[in-house]
């Protein structure tokens, strides 16, 4: 019996035990390896991956927090790895690139920075989002305070006609990216 993480109560979903279990070994294996081995886990697949859902699995919480702390290490790591091999002003300029990317759908109308799905379907609400969009451009043009909490755990309200969640869901992938990079 895997000790990993508290588990759910059994009536409760939580996170497929022998997935996170295998993840979190790939992951061990993948830091602990050869700085010219092939990239298996990288921080951004830490940031993306999703576990299926089972009665009495692990507390989502707890594996989540864990996951954010693994995507630092990871970020880190990749940082210095980058430095060594190109130097800081490169590594510097692809966080700044990508920062102007985001600034660019950031600067986009009102209402219309993101797709919208359909009328009927359910996506983000759009004033939400764009009240969250406008943190972000403060946060990059005018330095205002931020975290990579704040992102990571933003929730918006679902809405008919919202905007398409998965467009939205990528920018703030490459906002934590881009945090991550310049710390």
């Amino acid at each position: 019996m895997s000790t990993t993480f508290p588990r759910t109560r059994t009536s409760r979903r939580g996170y497929s035990i022998e997935q996170v279990e295998d993840f979190l070994e790939d992951a061990r294996q993948a830091y602990t390896a050869d700085p010219n081995a092939p990239v298996v886990v990288s921080s951004e697949s830490i940031r993306q991956i999703a576990f299926a859902m089972q009665k009495g699995g692990y507390s989502p919480t707890h594996v989540d927090a864990a996951l954010e702390r693994l995507e630092d290490a990871f970020a880190n790591r990749e940082r210095e790895r980058a430095v060594q091999q190109s130097g800081d002003q490169a590594w510097y300029t692809e966080a700044r690139t990508i920062a102007q990317e985001i600034l660019a759908r950031l600067a986009r109308p009102l209402g219309h920075r993101f797709d919208r799905v359909k009328l009927l379907s359910t996506g983000y609400d759009r004033k939400q989002v764009d009240a969250f969009a406008a943190r972000l451009t403060s946060y990059f043009q005018e330095g205002r305070p931020m975290s990579i909490e704040e992102v990571r755990t933003v929730a918006f309200r679902p809405k008919k006609g919202g905007y398409r969640e998965a467009q939205v869901d990528l920018l703030l992938d490459s906002v934590v990216s881009v945090m991550l990079a310049v710390r």
